[in-house]
């Protein structure tokens, strides 16, 4: 069974993170520049806090008239956010997004932050999974 693991080994480890003490204007930049959908919130001794996501900055800052340079993530982010082990099944990952209304899984092993996985990527690695299989079942068949 294909599990976070796999993922992970294609699309590599690189996470990007802010402080909670950021500027929620700091860090939508770092969003914008990197082209990203959410930012993970590390303590300064590397503990994971939180998530912040488009949605975050959507629903807390915009709509409540906050300023960006003003507020910082740790006002906003969601706060002890799900994740996941490099040892889940795929299928449960999409299970939680799907229960929880969440795009971004954290990847934690032995309280080390070692990844993050998207449902973009989920449905990359499904897709190409399942070409795969489509690709060495034609040439079966052609054999």
């Amino acid at each position: 069974m294909d599990t976070v693991r796999d993922i992970l080994q294609i699309k590599g480890n690189l996470v990007y993170t802010v402080c909670p003490e950021t500027s929620v204007y700091e860090a939508l930049e770092t969003l914008e520049n990197k082209n990203l959908g959410a930012l993970v919130v590390l303590e300064k001794c590397g503990k994971l806090d939180g998530i912040f996501t488009e949605r975050d900055y959507a629903r807390k800052v915009i709509l409540k008239g906050r300023s960006s340079k003003e507020t910082m993530v740790q006002d906003i982010m969601t706060e002890s956010p799900t994740f996941v082990t490099p040892d889940t099944k795929i299928e449960e990952c999409m299970q939680l997004m799907t229960k929880k209304f969440i795009r971004h899984l954290p990847v934690m092993d032995n309280d080390e932050l070692v990844g993050i996985v998207s449902i973009g990527d989920i449905v990359k690695y499904i897709i190409n999974q399942k070409d795969f299989i489509i690709e060495h079942l034609e040439h079966y068949i052609v054999s």
